[in-house]
């Protein structure tokens, strides 16, 4: 049997009905079957391409993307996700919008959306708004479909939020999967999700949330490691605390970079601000305190500054397992002597995982193709079949 049939086969054993027409905000909100079936069907979709067989579901329709954040990989991982499904993509800019003439989110949502299936949004710079914002267009896109104003109700898929980089972890999750030569070969391998040293600031907490809100889920040792002072939000801890002790595996926080390294697998040195100045820094923007925030950043900045030794250094390295651990990151990184003089990565270390790390990135489309194909048809194996035969007749008759 081939491996897309296989794919297939594995996605009509998954419970995937209840991601119809719903939404994607935290993965820790879908089931384990929901999750696989991403997996499986971005696995798939890629199988297609490879063999140049039109994915396009779609006749017609928009992709609507909501930036509030800068994006490159996020921004062309949803456009490319929209193409590959037949989707043309629209990009919502505010500041060209009547936003701030006094639009109301319900009237913007229901406004861009006569003929959207899918509207993807980030929202990831303020504490306790960004995944609120999510619900609240999904809430109204909803209304606006019941109350007959839009003939399909758009879904939407969280392209990162305050609490959660869905897309982004499911894409990590996916390359370790197949680096490790399938997911059940995840349980017990350790993971070391580790704040590192930026010379900048304000980066969000989404994806070392996001990375033990999933990797929890797969039986695997997750230490969560940072300085004192940089802690996540404490409910997305528990959720991680949870998660392992249901599912056979680990979660411990450590302040000792070192401890999180020895014997890991996998390594994930990534910079983030404290939870508690992002929750002041909500404040004083929601304040328009522009003085209270420049004196945050400076706090910030040398806040940072004592911890240069949190470093993915080459010395750091030979601490994993035979030294040779897996190396991610979301991307861009801060290189030493690359993109800044002292950073979270040596760039020899990043050098040699170029490959794997745009590897890791290139998963990403498939991700959020999978997550629209699963929302918008109730029988995505089917669907998936067909692309195939059709495929396959075009490849006959050429």
């Amino acid at each position: 049997m081939s491996n897309f049939k296989n794919l297939v086969e594995k996605l009509k054993g998954l419970k995937t009905q209840d991601m119809f027409m719903n939404d994607f905000f935290l993965t820790w909100e879908k089931t384990d079957d929901e999750l696989n079936a991403v997996w499986t069907v971005a696995d798939a979709l890629r199988d297609l391409r490879q063999r140049n067989i039109s994915t396009k579901v779609f006749d017609s329709g928009l992709g609507i993307s909501l930036f509030r954040d800068n994006s490159t990989r996020t921004r062309f991982s949803f456009a490319s996700a929209c193409n590959l499904l037949g989707l043309e993509v629209q990009d919502l800019d505010e500041g060209k919008s009547q936003i701030a003439h006094g639009e109301t989110v319900r009237e913007t949502a229901n406004m861009i959306s006569f003929m959207a299936d899918v509207i993807g949004i980030r929202d990831d710079m303020y504490i306790g708004k960004g995944n609120a914002y999510m619900h609240e267009v999904a809430d109204s896109v909803e209304a606006g479909y019941k109350d007959g104003v839009l003939e399909q109700r758009p879904t939407l898929v969280n392209l990162q939020c305050d609490i959660d980089h869905p897309t982004q972890c499911m894409a990590d999750a996916l390359h370790v999967i197949h680096e490790f030569g399938g997911l059940e070969n995840l349980k017990g391998k350790k993971i070391a999700m580790s704040w590192a040293y930026s010379p900048s600031y304000g980066k969000p907490l989404s994806v070392p949330q996001g990375v033990i809100g999933l990797f929890t889920r797969l039986g695997m040792d997750v230490v969560l490691a940072h300085p004192q002072g940089y802690e996540v939000m404490p409910e997305v801890a528990d959720v991680a605390k949870k998660q392992a002790a249901e599912c056979g595996g680990k979660f411990t926080i450590t302040n000792d970079m070192k401890e999180a390294f020895k014997d890991a697998d996998i390594v994930y040195p990534k910079s983030w601000a404290p939870f508690a100045a992002m929750e002041k820094r909500t404040n004083l923007y929601a304040e328009g305190d522009s003085e209270g925030i420049k004196k945050l950043e400076k706090e910030l900045l040398a806040q940072n500054a004592e911890h240069k030794d949190w470093a993915c250094t080459e010395e750091m390295m030979k601490l994993t397992k035979d030294g040779k651990a897996l190396y991610l990151h979301c991307l861009p990184a801060d290189i030493t002597g690359v993109s800044c003089k002292e950073g979270e990565v040596d760039g020899s270390v990043f050098d040699r995982y170029r490959d794997p790390l745009y590897k890791e990135a290139s998963f990403k489309p498939y991700v959020i193709a999978a997550m629209i194909l699963l929302e918008k048809f109730k029988d995505p194996a089917k669907v998936l079949e067909k692309l195939e035969a059709r495929g396959q007749d075009r490849i006959l008759s050429e």
